[in-house]
């Protein structure tokens, strides 16, 4: 064991997650209420004014960002791993109940209509994620019940909830002085609820919640079971495949970066943007758009007209089925999942079925036209939350002929850098199985340097994968900053877990110094910065990553196809 690195983050955090799973041994319901003193000790990097009488409102935006806005109604959370095990408990048909989502985390939940919230949980990182959320939730609320909840609050709210906001500054002025936090993390919470902000702050003024939280079945096998029907609904979606006897490049992303760049579609619509841009464009996009082709800023073109692409699509949704048509033209299928914890998105790509013309630019390599030959397929995921990335790729892996390269593009902290910033791991500490990976990361700072804009490359950097978002405190960042550990975020250890047991005999093993220079595939892993957690309160609930967003994670896909393209090209030569 490298006694560089301790073995399982600090106490207090340790002791909160004991706290939790013990707890989620009774078979009724946890008050949320009883793990806050726990919370609190823990002294979260995402959560550092939890103690105090004032809001911590980057913290709460964070929160509502993840979680359903039915939330102000919720008095029972209920997890399980498939709607088998709901059944089991007694909760019947949840195809009936309303299907709720957040913006900010893919999670399939589903709401009664009345008070109770049932969540679908892939593995136990999606426990270690919910649950310090909802307690933060809670502590926030609560503080604005006690800030509001008199007779100036409730005057002030029920006046702005009559008449609407009309002056979005003055009315978070008068919010600030009233609960004496900042107006610009005000602006932020009235971004996310916007015209639902009097509302919504009116029934967290008018009502004291209590939320409950209750885990139907936590077994190894359950999570198991759901990877499997998740991946069978994909065998059955595309059953001319035949993924026994096919290669294929693993890919965890999400779901626009690759789809657009080797479809070319948004940047076949050039006329319809520019048209959209200047007719219905909000005037920072219009600006943006005329210094990219006035050159008066170094921004992609192409980068430039996806993200335009997607408001398009959001102010114009009937043009979604037919980008769909052309990526599937292009070899390019989407499933999405179906009724499993899993509420992950695949793409399977045909290689050979892509029109090499179209494609982003930027993918243009020698010898491309050699891909009409080429047998490989990329099976895409949009990827999923900490060991859920295990259990992922291990299904994959046990299902195709043989996997030539596994690929991740995923979101981090950064304790060294700025957001944007992209970060090149050969060095990975994993927190689930206490191992510290060493290995051959196929990515250099020169291959993505040449496509980002905005942020710097940092490679040959040590990585750390947490148990959650909120799992993290100033102490326990401090430790591993002062090993050299910079690069903090969920998936990679999990990952590399699984890429051991593809080139071993034998399953991953536990606090131990692992050698994966000798995999027999490439291994290529990329982060990019979202969030600096030793600026305290600024975290990704105070942020809004927006268009420069698109900078590092186009960056850093182009980087992963030119490796995956090139590698299929020289196995075809």
């Amino acid at each position: 064991m490298d006694r560089t690195v301790p073995s399982s983050g600090n106490e207090e955090i340790q002791l909160y997650m004991r706290t939790y799973y013990s707890l989620f041994r009774s078979t009724s319901p946890v008050q949320i209420k009883v793990l806050i003193e726990a919370h609190k000790r823990m002294k979260s990097a995402l959560h550092v004014r939890a103690n105090d009488a004032e809001p911590d409102l980057a913290a709460l935006n964070y929160a509502i960002l993840r979680l359903p806005d039915v939330i102000d109604h919720v008095r029972l959370v209920v997890m399980g791993q498939s709607e088998r095990i709901f059944r089991k408990y007694g909760y019947h048909n949840l195809s009936s109940w309303q299907r709720v989502s957040a913006p900010g985390r893919r999670r399939r939940s589903f709401f009664n209509g009345e008070d109770t919230l049932a969540v679908f949980i892939a593995s136990r990182s999606d426990i270690d994620d919910l649950v310090p959320m909802l307690v933060a939730y809670q502590i926030e609320r609560r503080k604005l019940y006690e800030l509001l909840g008199n007779s100036a609050g409730l005057a002030f709210l029920q006046e702005i909830n009559e008449q609407g906001v009309t002056d979005p500054r003055a009315c978070c002025q008068q919010l600030a002085r009233l609960t004496g936090a900042d107006v610009d993390d005000w602006m932020r919470i009235y971004r996310v609820w916007k015209e639902k902000l009097p509302q919504r702050l009116l029934t967290i003024a008018s009502e004291k919640q209590d939320i409950a939280i209750r885990s139907l079945s936590g077994s190894l096998a359950d999570y198991r079971r759901a990877t499997r029907r998740w991946w069978e609904h994909v065998e059955e979606t595309l059953p001319d495949i035949d993924f026994a006897n096919r290669p294929a490049y693993f890919v965890s992303s999400n779901t626009h970066t690759l789809a657009n760049l080797l479809s070319g579609y948004p940047l076949m619509q050039e006329k319809l943007l520019e048209a959209f841009i200047h007719e219905e464009g909000s005037e920072n996009l219009r600006r943006e758009y005329e210094d990219i082709r006035e050159q008066n800023v170094p921004s992609s073109r192409e980068n430039f007209f996806y993200y335009a692409w997607k408001k398009y699509e959001q102010a114009h949704p009937e043009a979604i089925a037919e980008r769909l048509a052309h990526e599937k033209r292009m070899g390019v299928h989407r499933i999405p999942s179906e009724y499993t914890a899993f509420d992950i998105e695949v793409q399977v790509v045909f290689l050979n079925r892509l029109d090499t013309g179209k494609m982003d630019p930027r993918l243009q390599l020698p010898g491309i036209e050699r891909l009409q030959d080429a047998n490989a397929l990329i099976i895409n995921i949009d990827y999923p939350l900490g060991l859920g990335a295990y259990q992922v790729l291990n299904e994959i892996a046990r299902n195709i002929d043989e996997v030539r390269g596994v690929f991740i593009m995923g979101k981090a902290a950064t304790l060294n850098g700025r957001i944007g910033d992209v970060m090149i791991p050969n060095v990975v500490h994993d927190e689930h199985s206490a191992n510290t990976y060493l290995f051959h990361n196929s990515f250099c700072a020169e291959d993505v340097r040449s496509f980002l804009v905005y942020g710097a490359v940092l490679d040959n950097q040590k990585a750390i994968t947490v148990p959650g978002t909120f799992l993290q405190n100033q102490k326990y960042m401090a430790v591993f900053y002062k090993e050299g550990y910079t690069d903090l975020e969920m998936e990679a250890g999990p990952y590399l877990s699984s890429v051991y047991e593809m080139s071993r005999p034998k399953g991953h093993p536990y606090n131990e110094i692992v050698n994966l220079y000798e995999a027999p595939f490439p291994v290529g892993i990329l982060h990019y910065a979202s969030d600096t957690p030793f600026s305290k309160g600024e975290n990704l609930g105070a942020q809004n990553l927006s268009y420069f967003g698109m900078d590092p994670t186009y960056a850093t896909m182009i980087a992963i196809l030119r490796r995956l393209l090139d590698a299929e090209i020289n196995h075809r030569a």
